[in-house]
């Protein structure tokens, strides 16, 4: 453990501690709120530091934190729970979870009208565009509270670039280019990505204002829904990474973040990945590093336009005892004000998903002195999102991705062109939409 993070742990015990000193003496008979959650180590450690804070200012609920595994688990199990009888009253669900969550009739309770409910402040207008559009119904009603937003950047060693005499890349024509002047200098590989089905499909549309699927993105209906990938961007796109990955500009590292040691070991200059990366990259790395906007299609007119909000939202369940509600609610409230957001998102390098946290953190001088973090909200905010750009309301998402990532390694193999991968990507998602759109029901 290093002393920073040690003496931040220190300082934060102190803190809770004398909370919990000034705060009303604690009974016996506090109600129990579970949240289950999916983060593990040093996140899995703020979440319960949060939790702990808000334990501390009164007595009457006691928030219990459980991780229960990845995100795909606990999602899961929140679902098994809630048809066994037995949920839990606050479940973190991932972003590619919203559309299961929203079509799983009678299973949650809208924040929003838990929220007016019990008479807590509350309104769309408090988050930021990005994290807000991502969970709301049509009506712009939150149905989910944002809570860990992320978004995808690009970092890069500043040594190897200067060594190369090359900015960081605005455009994919010049991240080729810059790659290439790279390899001149000595670099083993110009740059290298982490979740490439997030970042080289789903980012990529959105930043380039173009669109995923039809019906915006799924945001007009279940039904109907057909993929929009086979066409010239998405083949050009692939085309370029294919031949990036055939002259070494750009090494595929994997699924997932598995690609981060090739950028941590100065293999590759540059790495794509979520802007909540920075704390990782930031532990690892032993060279001077930088934030940047990640590339878009130069040839897009209209390009660069914002891009998606990653992470979680917290879902509220259905069928929990009736005086948790007001538990539940007031836990809601305290992770929405402004210096639990800045705390969070200086601790864990997530974007402060309130504008309240934005300002906070603005106002208190991190921006200026962390100008990196500043680059995701700025993405994110670049311009007012496009009825296709607010994010992606497809069910079966997880599968959509493992399907694209399949075409991906299948071009970079040579096993196929990109417009025969993209063709089989479309044939094969428009089957998992389809069947989605004939069960799928819930608010929109």
């Amino acid at each position: 453990m290093t002393f920073r993070i040690a003496m931040r742990r220190f300082t934060r015990a102190g803190l809770w501690l004398a909370a919990s000193a000034l705060a009303v003496p604690v009974h016996a008979a506090r109600v129990p709120i579970q949240f289950w959650h999916a983060m593990s180590g040093e996140l899995g450690v703020e979440v319960q530091h949060l939790v702990d804070g808000f334990n501390a200012t009164q007595d009457r609920y006691q928030v219990i934190a459980v991780n229960r595994g990845n995100y795909d688990q606990t999602m899961l199990a929140a679902i098994a729970a809630f048809r066994a009888g037995t949920p839990p009253d606050i479940v973190q669900v991932f972003d590619v979870g919203t559309a299961t969550m929203m079509s799983a009739r009678g299973a949650t309770v809208p924040v929003y009208a838990l929220m007016q409910q019990q008479k807590q402040p509350f309104a769309t207008g408090l988050f930021i565009p990005a994290a807000a559009s991502y969970y709301a119904d049509a009506q712009g009603r939150l149905l989910s509270l944002p809570f860990n937003a992320s978004t995808p950047v690009l970092y890069y060693n500043k040594a190897m670039l200067a060594r190369a005499g090359v900015t960081p890349p605005a455009s994919w024509a010049q991240m080729g280019a810059a790659g290439t002047r790279l390899l001149a200098t000595g670099a083993k590989c110009g740059f290298s990505t982490g979740w490439p089905e997030w970042i080289q499909f789903e980012q990529f549309a959105a930043w380039n204002g173009l669109p995923y699927a039809s019906a915006d993105n799924g945001y007009q209906s279940f039904q109907g829904v057909h993929l929009l990938l086979d066409a010239p961007a998405f083949r050009k796109h692939l085309g370029d990474l294919a031949a990036w990955s055939r002259s070494g500009v750009f090494r595929y590292g994997g699924p997932e973040s598995n690609a981060l040691p090739l950028f941590i070991n100065q293999t590759c200059a540059m790495y794509l990945d979520s802007s909540s990366s920075m704390a990782a990259i930031a532990g690892g790395a032993r060279f001077p590093w930088g934030i940047a906007p990640m590339p878009h299609a130069a040839s897009v007119p209209g390009a660069p336009q914002n891009t998606l909000t990653g992470g979680a939202s917290l879902w509220v369940m259905a069928r929990v005892p009736a005086d948790h509600l007001a538990g539940i609610a007031a836990f809601l409230h305290y992770l929405m004000s402004a210096p639990v957001q800045a705390q969070w998102a200086r601790a864990t390098g997530y974007v402060p998903v309130t504008r309240g946290g934005y300002d906070a953190l603005q106002a208190s001088g991190y921006y200026r002195q962390n100008p990196g973090a500043l680059v995701a909200v700025q993405e994110l905010s670049n311009k007012p999102p496009l009825a296709w750009t607010r994010g992606l309301r497809l069910g079966y998402l997880p599968q959509l991705r493992q399907i694209q990532r399949n075409a991906l390694e299948a071009v970079l193999a040579g096993r196929q062109t990109p417009a025969a991968a993209l063709r089989q990507v479309v044939q094969q998602g428009d089957g998992l939409l389809q069947r989605f759109g004939e069960t799928a029901g819930g608010e929109r």
